[in-house]
């Protein structure tokens, strides 16, 4: 892999908390990522918002607005995660789809290459930009918008099962499997619409635990323990 994209949950950076941020998971990311920057590989980031804002949950608020008010935590946990990644020793950058000031820059990809040159790990917050799409299609469409080699969404369980094992003893965990399969199977690994784009742009994702020790090394090092989609 010479570049990755990796998806974090925004709950997955709370901890046990499950609100805010934990310090301590973060920095034990940041380590980790710093291990694939040391040997060369380009890692771009998006990062859900959950930890803060779940807005579908709400009956009353408009889903636009609470959409925007989603794409704002995002901003919120990249500008706090890159902080950390800096602190152990690493550059960073934030782009967004849209002006935040001079908190972050506006995305392009000639930006994003810029940065991937200067050994830098680029941050995408802010979604798509647009209400009705998830940080899901946001990580597929950066993906295939710089031509990363990979998707790599650090979740809390430790692959794609056939059913939810926090429910089901018995689910089944894929070692591998094609994102047709996903699609055809309705399985929750992204959503329909980023399923989609993988399976026409021939995107691979790798499911693995963030809770697994060296978990995010090993995933993108060949020591997988997690769910590999491919594509034809």
């Amino acid at each position: 892999m010479k570049r990755i994209l990796l998806k974090l949950s925004g709950e997955a950076l709370a901890g046990e908390k499950h609100r805010g941020f934990d310090e301590p998971t973060v920095t034990e990311v940041a380590k980790q990522v710093k291990v694939l920057v040391d040997q060369g590989i380009e890692v771009g980031i998006v990062i859900g918002g959950g930890n803060f804002w779940r807005g579908r949950t709400s009956e009353t608020i408009d889903r636009t607005k609470a959409d925007q008010i989603g794409m704002l935590a995002t901003v919120m946990n990249c500008i706090y995660v890159s902080e950390i990644f800096r602190s152990v020793g690493m550059k960073t950058a934030v782009l967004t789809p849209f002006e935040c000031g001079s908190m972050t820059k506006l995305f392009s990809k000639d930006r994003a290459n810029k940065y991937f040159d200067h050994n830098m790990v680029v941050f995408f917050a802010g979604g798509t930009g647009h209400p009705y799409f998830s940080t899901d299609t946001a990580t597929v469409l950066r993906a295939i918008e710089i031509e990363a080699d990979g998707i790599y969404l650090a979740k809390a369980i430790d692959g794609v099962y056939d059913s939810d094992p926090k429910v089901n003893p018995d689910a089944k965990k894929y070692d591998e499997l094609s994102i047709e399969e996903v699609i055809d199977k309705k399985l929750a690994v992204v959503d329909l619409t980023a399923s989609i784009m993988c399976m026409e742009n021939k995107m691979p994702m790798y499911v693995f635990s963030l809770n697994e020790k060296d978990g995010i090394v090993n995933a993108v090092s060949g020591k997988f323990n997690g769910t590999k989609v491919t594509v034809a």
